[in-house]
């Protein structure tokens, strides 16, 4: 069942497509980023990444995958929705090489929004279980800004699941023909998103693909914790020099010159 609950600053919108209706919450005008949003949902400081977003001349739109919107994440609530995700039918969150079907339903609302916010294509960003989602949306030639902020599907369960992209060949193949850059984000100690998954993207897609691995290590300069995961979101720290922050601003200035640039290639 679609959610009927309401966000301050967002509309709140329904779409259809292959016969499954999903609410999107959307906001701000210009150019569409795409917010694929991470376990548990939509949480407060996810509607916050998107409020930031709009204030920087983007639209941006959150599809309901999960959760309950608004909700603060809380132990139990992340448990439920991994737990869910699980046995879902739209996410492939144990078997290598498969693209999660819900990516399907994201495609078509990708091109939705591009064809009603203009510009010269869209931004697509996924988080931790939708981290991979931008690769499999590649193939539509009007995404020009993935970003895979911590992505961690398939779970890495062994060593070929930690190198994974969470894609089929197919999609594989599309993304790298599509010429497109690829920004990744990620945590070094990070268990959920491990090392091998980017180095695999290093190989995949060679200079197209920047990686960010911010250090998490014990003692690290900046008091990161040992558990620090969602890059843009709950252990984003908005200070000049935090490495969350340079991440941030670099993702800002990949979105602006693909996105605002109307000469973007």
């Amino acid at each position: 069942m679609t959610s009927t609950i309401e966000l301050p600053g967002y509309e709140r919108i329904e779409k259809t497509y292959g016969g499954e209706t999903k609410a999107v919450y959307v906001a701000g005008d210009g150019p569409a980023v795409l917010v694929c949003t991470e376990i548990p949902g939509i949480t407060p400081s996810v509607m916050a990444f998107g409020q930031r977003l709009v204030e920087l001349g983007f639209g941006v739109a959150l599809p309901d995958l999960f959760g309950t919107p608004g909700a603060a994440p809380t132990n139990g609530r992340l448990v439920r929705q991994v737990a869910r995700a699980c046995i879902s039918s739209e996410f492939e969150t144990f078997r290598t090489g498969r693209t999660s079907p819900v990516t399907e339903w994201l495609r078509s609302l990708g091109r939705d929004l591009h064809a009603e916010c203009g510009g010269p294509g869209i931004g697509v960003i996924g988080m931790c279980l939708t981290g991979g989602f931008a690769l499999g949306m590649m193939a539509d030639d009007h995404v020009l800004a993935p970003v895979l902020s911590q992505p961690s599907m398939p779970f890495a369960l062994s060593t070929k699941h930690r190198a994974d992209l969470g894609i089929s060949a197919a999609d594989t193949e599309a993304a790298v023909a599509s010429g497109c850059p690829v920004l990744g984000m990620r945590f070094t100690g990070d268990k959920l998103s491990p090392p091998e998954r980017f180095e695999t993207l290093r190989r995949t897609f060679g200079q197209n693909f920047v990686g960010i691995e911010i250090d998490s290590s014990k003692g690290n300069p900046h008091g990161l914790p040992a558990d620090a995961h969602s890059v843009v979101t709950e252990h984003f720290v908005d200070e000049p020099g935090h490495p969350t922050r340079e991440a941030w601003d670099t993702m800002v200035e990949f979105f602006r010159s693909r996105l605002l640039d109307h000469d973007a290639g």
